[in-house]
């Protein structure tokens, strides 16, 4: 176990490397000029060219690159053009409203996924899974943004029971987040549970064929034991697998949900840096979704050992 650990976290730092130059490139290739965006239209030549200098814009290409991953190694992301302030300091300011968006989507996606998968899976063939199959379709195929508007509509014009928009802070009134959170959960939520129920159904249904399980109803087991304590737990490396994807992938879906819900996460962060051209700030989203997205697979990869014994690393 020790040995994978090392070569799979060894394995990140090209992956990371790769993502930061390509991250860069593309940011820079964005039409448009901070130093304008900063200034304004009505900024001369020659005050837009000393502000150019003094970002270190107008050196050449490789050069701004060799600085920002010599800074990125000691952990220093830098300082925000628009915002005057160290990068991971914004970022942090911003980073509670994702967090907390990001966990109750995935709680809702995997309630919802693997209660309807197994359901499918009991019910295989009949109409009953051929309706959750159906519904997983329609989750696949909605975008979120349309969800959220649909859902906004709904509960906050018709019915007026949850807000439209906005943030309330955690330490402020819990209550309060979660109503203003529930509504952008639920649109990401319900498109990953339908990845979630279709491959619960597909390992429930592997599983079930299994010598043990009928060994288990011999025995005159409950079927929800039966279920749930020995089906389910045996059908999981691919629920997890899966899972695991989700949760890197509600990363990327923060940024449509938070802009529709005018929520001031990390999410709609990304989407003002790049109208404003704040490149470092761009930069740091980026390599901080793809560290996410490696560090989660490589935590699943590890939690195999846990929920099945039989897998081994070394």
């Amino acid at each position: 176990m020790h040995r994978f650990l090392a070569r799979r976290i060894l394995s990140l730092l090209p992956v990371l490397v790769v993502v930061g130059f390509v991250s860069f490139s593309l940011v820079h290739l964005i039409p448009g000029d901070p130093a304008y965006a900063i200034l304004g239209s009505e900024a001369t030549e020659d005050q837009i060219q000393e502000l150019r200098e003094a970002l270190g814009l107008n050196r050449p290409f490789l050069v701004q690159m060799a600085a920002w991953f010599s800074h990125i190694v000691v952990g220093d992301l830098g300082e925000s053009l628009y915002y005057k302030m160290p990068v991971s300091q914004v970022i942090l300011q911003r980073l509670e409203p994702t967090v907390v968006l990001g966990l109750l989507a995935l709680l809702i996606a995997m309630g919802l996924g693997i209660q309807l998968g197994v359901y499918a899976a009991v019910k295989h063939d009949t109409l009953a899974d051929h309706g959750v199959m159906a519904i997983a379709m329609v989750g696949l195929s909605t975008p979120n943004f349309w969800l959220g508007l649909g859902l906004m509509l709904l509960f906050a014009v018709r019915l007026g029971i949850l807000p439209t928009c906005g943030y309330v802070g955690l330490s402020e009134n819990p209550l309060a987040t979660i109503k203003h959170l529930l509504m952008p959960a639920l649109a990401m939520g319900f498109s990953q549970s339908a990845l979630i129920a279709r491959t619960t159904r597909s390992s429930v249904l592997e599983t079930l064929s299994q010598d043990f399980v009928r060994t288990a109803r011999a025995k005159g087991l409950a079927e929800r034991i039966v279920l749930y304590r020995h089906v389910l737990r045996n059908a999981m490396i691919p629920i997890m697998t899966v899972v695991g994807l989700t949760l890197a992938g509600l990363a990327g879906g923060a940024v449509v949900a938070e802009t529709v819900f005018a929520l001031p996460g990390t999410g709609r962060l990304m989407v003002d840096s790049v109208k404003r051209r704040d490149y470092p700030v761009i930069q740091a989203t980026i390599l901080l979704a793809a560290l996410l997205y490696v560090v989660v697979n490589l935590l699943v990869d590890v939690l195999y050992t846990l929920v099945d014994p039989r897998v081994r690393h070394d």
